[in-house]
């Protein structure tokens, strides 16, 4: 669909009347893998909910994401095979969309046409300038719209965030993110396809066409045609959380260092630093490393912020402070209530509240853009070899 499309439409889509908290709403599920069907049922457990449709171009993950759902609700979802049907379902209130990351911007568009509200995984976008022409769209639209970044939404998050505003830890220069796995060791994927896929349109909006692939199918995160690769995989993740903690603005400035691909297929590195400059007078460096050993989940990530009074770190299932001169003995700790599972329930409940109420979100298009960005100012850097400029004032990458 073309941009002058757009403009003829527009997104001034009506918003839904503001609604108690009991009231109904009628989901569609836009992609139904593993990540999608979890959400789903994450949506699930609120009892007003319903899933009424589900769209998915590979029929094994069709028919998986309709059982799953019927065991939480007695009438069973309709089943779509091509998702402008499923937006084009009156009934369907609000969408979630957990495709691959190359279809984002255009079902998010489409949604927005058709008068959806909209709870859409990340990384937001592939490109700086989807990103842009999704924040404009956001801005001319009465519709809510949710990124799948849970951290903002994490009772945690928001304590360290309330930790860092007091000024406890005195002015912070530095924070020191890292995510530690290993994809390397593990069984490759079969060459077989468990059931019917319709590839052309799974590839649908990228120019390239390849022939069918089910490594790439199976791991598009990390096929640079298709995806950023594990460091905007997880680092539009990371990077929110930094956003959030030091109530930081978009990047001035990213360079990024890498390794070569160790994954037979793969065409993006799985060692990656990231150093990224803030206008608040800060650097957020994060490093990656697919080729580690595996932590437990709650240790394969943390974050350091380096203040010049005391030191706070916080992963994904406690936050601790340690001052100067004392950093063996946090001065403050907090741990999450229920654990880093409970934090996409929280998104959800956030959203659904937003869909009934018209308040807006925790994480908006705006805050899923400047994720993005960051990562992929960091994929043009290591393409480019060179240290990657943002204006914000023209929304840009500076040449």
């Amino acid at each position: 669909m073309t941009s002058s499309h757009w403009s003829r439409r527009g997104f001034l889509s009506a918003s839904v009347a503001a609604a108690a908290p009991s009231d109904p709403v009628s989901l569609g599920v836009i992609g139904a893998g593993g990540r999608g069907t979890f959400v789903m049922t994450v949506f699930q457990k609120d009892p007003a909910l319903r899933v009424n449709a589900i769209c998915d171009v590979y029929e094994p993950n069709l028919e998986r994401g309709i059982s799953t759902a019927n065991r939480a609700q007695s009438s069973s979802p309709r089943a779509y095979r091509k998702y402008q049907e499923l937006l084009n379902d009156k009934s369907i209130q609000a969408v979630l969309i957990a495709t691959p990351e190359h279809w984002h911007a255009r079902m998010i568009l489409d949604a927005l046409a058709a008068g959806k509200d909209i709870y859409v995984e990340k990384p937001l976008c592939r490109s700086p300038e989807e990103g842009v022409a999704l924040v404009e769209a956001e801005k001319k639209t009465k519709q809510i719209i949710q990124v799948g970044m849970q951290r903002r939404s994490y009772d945690l998050y928001q304590q360290g965030r309330e930790i860092v505003a007091s000024g406890v830890l005195g002015k912070v220069r530095m924070v020191r993110s890292w995510w530690l796995n290993n994809y390397l060791n593990g069984n490759p994927s079969s060459a077989k396809l468990d059931g019917p896929l319709d590839w052309e349109q799974w590839q649908g909006p990228l120019e390239k066409r390849t022939a069918l692939n089910p490594d790439l199918f199976r791991n598009w995160r990390n096929y640079s045609d298709y995806a950023g690769g594990i460091v905007a995989d997880q680092g539009a993740h990371v990077f929110d959380g930094i956003h959030q903690l030091m109530s930081a603005s978009y990047p001035t400035a990213v360079t990024a260092a890498a390794g070569k691909p160790h994954r037979a297929g793969f065409d993006t590195p799985e060692s990656v630093v990231v150093s990224v400059e803030y206008p608040e007078d800060f650097l957020g460096v994060f490093s990656i490393n697919y080729a580690a050993m595996k932590y437990k989940s709650r240790n394969d990530q943390m974050n350091h912020l380096d203040g010049d009074k005391a030191r706070m770190d916080i992963g994904r299932e406690t936050c601790r402070v340690y001052p100067e001169g004392a950093e063996d003995s946090p001065s403050i700790e907090r741990t999450s209530a229920k654990g880093f599972g409970w934090a996409t329930d929280l998104h959800v409940q956030n959203f659904l509240e937003c869909v009934r109420t018209r308040k807006k979100p925790t994480a908006p298009m705006a805050l899923g853009f400047q994720a993005a960005l960051v990562v992929q100012m960091a994929n043009l850097s290591l393409k480019s070899g060179r240290r990657i400029r943002w204006n914000t004032a023209l929304n840009r990458i500076e040449s």
